[in-house]
């Protein structure tokens, strides 16, 4: 029986491409450049801001001063606007309520910033009830590699082979696949569209097309 659950933010636990959608739509019309379609910037959501903002200016380099420059313009509209349209996935309450209710306390392991997704679940009023955070700034090497969940499974106090990790990129599932935890694919997530043919190539332990599969998965682990 496995005693914890922990997921991966964006395209897992969250939807979060709306306002991602949103803000770099609106910024591609503001600097006159072609805009983005939805599906593009759907799939690079769990990249980052710095992918986010190369949709935009293709041109630049990513070290490039002025392109650090829009990414840190980009944050700061995130930051303001963290939760317009952002939700859980439908499902996603009742799946969280199920695990408080059977005392299996649920966690997140991000590459997001701490100051955004802190943020973001406020705003979603789940601080309160996430059980441990891991943000990349808590750890020296982030996913893939297999610290940030070592150090929320010392957290929770809990062996990382008694921990279900949830995630929607290759990072997450290697990062839980190294750590010992039982992986699971979200293929219902922000898959990277070269990665998204062969899912079983990720080497998850159980991969789910929606939040439904989900939650009879978690079921059966946790009972």
């Amino acid at each position: 029986m496995k005693k914890a659950v922990l997921f991966d933010l964006d395209g897992t636990l969250a939807d979060t491409a709306a306002d991602f959608i949103r803000i770099i739509q609106n910024i591609c019309r503001e600097v006159g450049h072609p805009v983005v379609s939805a599906d593009a910037i759907r799939a690079q959501v769990s990249e980052g801001a710095r992918a986010m903002v190369q949709l935009v200016y293709p041109e630049l380099s990513q070290d490039n001063p002025t392109f650090l420059k829009y990414r840190q313009q980009f944050l700061d509209i995130y930051e303001q606007h963290v939760v317009v349209d952002t939700n859980l996935f439908e499902g996603m309450y009742p799946l969280l309520e199920m695990l408080e209710t059977a005392n299996i306390p649920w966690g997140i392991v991000t590459n997001k910033p701490r100051y955004l997704t802190e943020k973001l679940l406020s705003e979603l009023k789940l601080d309160q009830r996430c059980a441990v955070l891991v943000c990349p700034e808590d750890v020296k090497k982030t996913k893939p590699d297999p610290e940030p969940m070592f150090l929320a499974a010392n957290i929770l106090n809990i062996s990382p082979t008694d921990i279900i990790y949830v995630g929607d990129h290759p990072r997450d599932i290697d990062a839980g696949r190294h750590a010992n935890m039982l992986t699971i694919l979200a293929a219902y997530g922000y898959l990277p569209p070269n990665m998204k043919d062969d899912l079983k190539a990720w080497h998850a332990d159980v991969i789910v097309q929606n939040v439904e599969q989900l939650h009879t998965e978690i079921a059966k682990q946790i009972s």
